[in-house]
């Protein structure tokens, strides 16, 4: 904890006193002032960091950001703590990360980022985290062993922002032959990470063998019991994954030497994610052959560590709910010992699986809220949907709701909702009222309290964020262009949830406070994008409107304020580091050792966050950004060849049909896969320009619409 204090508070720490507590059997706290100094007391470090927070937040007006480059500013003087505060956690668990973040977020992060993310979640007391990175180390490795060769196994793997979906059972091949270095630098870069979290209390997730298997082990057991599964999200053939039956002896060998491996270089706590069929269709739904699969993965475990826990995510009960019916759902379940497995119970805002399940028939679980899909930009988040959820599951959701959680996919969003989420985890007043955690919210961001402040934040509570986000959630201006009735990968987003002016009020109201805190500005580049955004969706149905009426001039007048808003959210977004798709980029070719290396990590980077794989694939958008280089140089790009398209159409006296649509999807489709390939356009990793100067701008500009 001390440790801990000197990172994020190196100026200050000498005004703290660290008192360890007895163990009482819950984690709790205790803050108090004596002689000048802030005491934290607690029964470990991560009951002590959560501690520090709750004085960071509560006296000292502070928020400390997920991101190492996020700044804060303490007070000139700490703020003395009148009388004792003692806080206990409501539950034993606070989970934290989804698989998919390691790709959406993380990939190119190095220990620098990791260090300072570890301490962020031990002050939110996070105590079980997922711990997945240098995990194909370990598999290099189990695979060498039996019989498989350099270039087969690299190859296997996908590229390094892929690579949640390869672990996770999805695809292989796609973008392999990924470099021995980068095998080498994740496997020490996943020991400092186990090693720092255990150090703050917190029980690492690793993973386990889940049947996922290279299909050219078949050459070496030609009689093993292997299966190649269907295409998963629109990937060809030769990407699909191969499974190897549980029932098959090479099952329980594999599980054995991945388990024998992974512990001699990263430890283990008994707890191991593995999951079987993951938005797979298992080869049979018969009750009986899902108990057998259950019951078979947890022998395997068992007989690799005799303490192993089976963590495994419920997301396929919702995601496949039609087929995954409460018999068949039983019946996997109650395959292996109940009280053996943990239950991510992973959209909660959406879908409470353990509702569904007659609370997952005993097996001990986790309350989850995910709230981002794929790093999405988007104002979207619930805080009274949160509290009125987790209120309800703490009381009816039986003994064997064991802990909260949040299973994000990607960090492009604020962090207030799942600080929320984590401060609900402990007996802390603050959070049974949102709109007084709101206005508090809004002190800590501004450093200070200000009436307008709190009516902005109100505002942005009560009206904005108040729908639960959901997948390739963004404006227009991020989408494909297409006149479908839906945009391509774009569900919901040209249906505002709220009328524009009121984003544009609360970003007035902000506007009228001042601050020189780097969360503050933060905030109104965020809210800023938004609004920008939300004008786009207008303009593209007055656009359609335009269109249907033959308006040329009114449509050449429409694409040069749609084309424009691109321009300004370029500069805007450029203003910040953390919307820099340069800075992206630029991480990701720090990892290549030579230029062929450092095209590869580019091409990768970029694949993941326009068309995620194969070029007109399901999941193309998936991953969509509002950041500076994909605004002007990839949305903006892609919009000119639509209105272009349109233009020439009607310059030809002709409708805008569908096969005109079509052979600019062709194109579109053909842009798309050589802007990564290619690396089409050079990008600054540095923020240009001061962001409150060109919010203010922005603001004067379109504040009273187009």
């Amino acid at each position: 904890m001390r440790a801990l204090l000197n990172r994020i508070l190196p100026e200050h720490q000498q005004y703290f006193t660290i008192k360890q507590l007895p163990n009482k059997g819950e984690d709790y706290f205790i803050l108090s002032s004596k002689n000048g100094k802030i005491v934290i007391g607690g029964n470990n470090a991560n009951s002590m960091a959560v501690g520090l927070n709750h004085y960071l937040r509560y006296y000292c007006n502070v928020s400390i950001g997920w991101f190492v480059d996020d700044k804060y500013e303490m007070p000139d003087k700490l703020p003395a703590i009148e009388g004792e505060v003692c806080i206990k956690a409501r539950c034993k668990d606070r989970f934290f990360l989804n698989y998919c973040t390691y790709g959406y977020t993380m990939p190119w992060w190095k220990w620098r980022e990791w260090e300072h993310f570890i301490d962020w979640m031990a002050l939110q007391g996070v105590n079980m985290p997922l711990s997945i990175t240098g995990q194909e180390s370990v598999w290099y490795r189990v695979w060498s062993k039996l019989g498989l060769s350099d270039e087969e196994i690299r190859n296997y793997f996908t590229g390094p922002a892929h690579l949640p979906w390869h672990r996770m059972n999805n695809i292989d091949y796609w973008q392999g032959g990924v470099p021995m270095s980068w095998l080498e630098s994740q496997e020490v870069l996943q020991k400092q990470i186990v090693a720092r979290e255990r150090e703050l209390n917190m029980r690492p997730v690793l993973p386990a063998f889940a049947g996922h298997v290279p299909q050219e082990l078949k050459r070496i057991y030609p009689n093993a019991k292997m299966d190649k599964l269907a295409c998963w999200a629109g990937f060809s053939a030769p990407y699909s994954p191969t499974l190897l039956d549980t029932s098959d002896p090479l099952y329980s060998k594999i599980q054995k030497l991945f388990i024998e491996e992974q512990t001699a270089l990263y430890g283990t706590d008994h707890i191991y994610g593995l999951d079987v069929f993951n938005e797979m269709e298992p080869p049979s739904w018969e009750p009986e052959y899902l108990a057998r699969i259950s019951q078979q993965v947890y022998e395997s475990l068992r007989k690799a560590d005799k303490n192993a826990e089976w963590l495994q995510m419920s997301w396929l009960f919702y995601h496949k709910r039609k087929q995954w019916t409460s018999e068949r759902i039983e019946a996997y379940l109650k395959g292996a010992p109940l009280s053996k497995q943990i239950l991510l119970d992973y959209y909660c805002d959406r879908a409470e699986v353990w509702r569904m399940t007659d609370k997952f028939y005993g097996a001990p679980y986790i309350w989850c809220y995910l709230g981002n899909f794929g790093g999405n930009t988007n104002l979207a988040g619930d805080l009274r949907d949160i509290h009125d959820k987790v209120e309800a599951s703490l009381k009816d959701g039986g003994v064997n709701l064991i802990g909260l959680g949040s299973t994000l996919e990607g960090f492009d969003c604020s962090p207030f909702k799942f600080e929320y989420l984590f401060e609900k985890a402990w007996d802390m007043p603050q959070h049974q009222d949102s709109d007084k955690w709101i206005c508090h919210l809004a002190d800590r961001h501004l450093g200070y309290k200000d009436e307008r402040a709190h009516k902005a934040w109100l505002l942005l509570h009560n009206k904005v964020y108040n729908f639960v986000g959901h997948t390739t959630q963004a404006t227009v201006a991020n989408a494909r262009p297409s006149m479908a009735k839906r945009l391509e990968r774009t569900k919901n987003r040209i249906l505002n949830r709220y009328d524009n002016s009121v984003l544009i009020e609360a970003i007035a109201l902000l506007l009228e406070c001042e601050s020189s805190k780097e969360v503050y500005a933060y905030d109104l580049v965020n809210l800023v994008r938004q609004m920008l955004g939300n004008l786009y969706n207008d303009l593209f149905i007055e656009y359609k409107a335009a269109m249907e009426q033959c308006d040329r001039s009114r449509m050449s007048a429409l694409e040069t304020k749609m084309m424009a808003i691109h321009t300004d959210l370029e500069e805007l977004l450029s203003s910040r580091t953390d919307f820099l798709m340069g800075k992206w980029i630029s991480d990701a070719r720090a990892f290549g050792a030579n230029e062929a290396e450092k095209l590869y990590y580019e091409q990768n980077a970029r694949c993941l966050l326009t068309t995620w794989g194969e070029g007109d694939a399901e999941l193309n958008d998936y991953a969509n950004r509002m950041w500076a280089g994909l605004t002007a140089g990839y949305y903006g790009k892609r919009w000119q060849m639509f209105f272009d398209a349109v233009n020439d159409a009607f310059d030809a006296g002709e409708k805008f049909d569908e096969v005109q649509q079509k052979a600019l999807r062709n194109r579109l489709t053909a842009f798309e896969e050589s802007w990564w390939r290619n690396c089409l356009g050079d990008y600054d990793s540095t923020p240009k320009g001061n962001p409150l100067e060109i919010v203010k701008r922005l603001y004067l500009k379109y504040k009273n619409g187009i």
